[in-house]
């Protein structure tokens, strides 16, 4: 177990680093000198001196491979730099924006799982064909639908038309309603779709029959049987879309005018603030691994097979 452990944490801190990697070096290739398009406005009235020890204090008259190095070694101290924008400290900004950001996509991530295991378990045990189908084709509906759209459409219809969610004012718990679900229902169309078919596939299986032959209850075979292997494909795709929140909390947010990682992304692009989007990369990448890591590190738990591989327990 402990090199089980030990590999998929340096396969964590590898991914870690090459998308710290990535986007440096990606955000260095963006066209312009982002210090300059903040502090040479005139209406700023600063000299060329001036602005020259800007620069030099942001790092940013350095060789490339300096910045890289200055720049790798704070974050893995926990030094961000500052936001060109507003010359605060980037980690203040991130710890402003976080909280509703984490509200929101655990939320949206809950609905969604809600929504998905709805979906796969009424369409694998209904007993009417027409139901089944309907169900079914939900999940290629909601992935298909643009998240921007879907949250637009919300507000029309519960908001302006039915009257029945506010989009200005209202408690935290309303103004919630329709960016959760504006979240969740397309990342619940891919766990949906894998879910369903392994229940399927779960359930043709000979052990299924021999068990029911055994006397066991339907609710047993079930719960004990049939829905914990068909979990184990369900949770690599559910790490995987957990990746993808932080992304649509982006259009969520713009949407809905929520302030949060979404909105300071939006700030961060349009200004073209690299460190606050550095800042923004790494830690969504650093969301994605650990919800994989934590992943992966379940599967021993939950499937015999492979807890005997690496030593656990089930």
């Amino acid at each position: 177990m402990t090199r089980y452990l030990a590999l998929r944490v340096g396969q964590a801190v590898l991914v870690l680093w090459a998308a710290f990697t990535a986007g440096f070096v990606l955000l260095q290739l963006l066209p312009g000198d982002s210090i300059l398009i903040k502090f040479q406005n005139p209406e700023l009235g600063l000299s060329p001196d001036q602005i020259a020890e800007i620069r030099r204090l942001y790092g940013s008259d350095a060789p490339a491979i300096v910045r890289y190095v200055h720049t790798l070694l704070g974050f893995l101290h926990g030094d961000f730099g500052y936001s060109i924008d507003t010359g605060t400290p980037v980690l203040d900004r991130l710890a402003e924006g976080l909280p509703a950001t984490a509200k929101l996509a655990t939320l949206g991530f809950l609905v969604a799982v809600l929504i998905a295991v709805t979906i796969a378990f009424v369409s694998s045990y209904s007993r009417f064909a027409w139901i089944r189908g309907a169900l079914l084709a939900l999940p290629s509906l909601f992935v298909s639908v643009p998240t921007f759209w879907l949250g637009i459409v919300l507000i029309q219809v519960f908001s302006f038309q039915l009257k029945l969610v506010p989009v200005i004012g209202g408690t935290g718990f309303e103004q919630l309603i329709l960016p959760v679900l504006t979240l969740a229902v397309p990342i619940s169309a891919p766990l949906a779709q894998v879910l369903a078919r392994s229940l399927d596939q779960v359930q043709a299986q000979p052990f299924v029959a021999v068990v029911a032959a055994k006397g066991a209850s339907q609710r047993w075979i079930l719960w004990r049987h049939v829905a914990r292997n068909a979990l184990l494909p369900t949770l690599t795709i559910a790490g995987v879309t957990f990746g993808e929140l932080i992304a649509g909390s982006v259009v969520t947010e713009t949407v809905f005018g929520r302030n949060g990682i979404g909105r300071l992304t939006e700030q961060a692009v349009a200004v073209q603030d690299t460190p606050v989007m550095l800042a923004i990369v790494v830690l969504s990448a650093t969301v994605f691994v650990l919800v994989n890591l934590v992943v992966d590190l379940l599967y021993p738990v939950l499937d015999p097979r492979l807890a005997a591989k690496v030593g656990v327990t089930a």
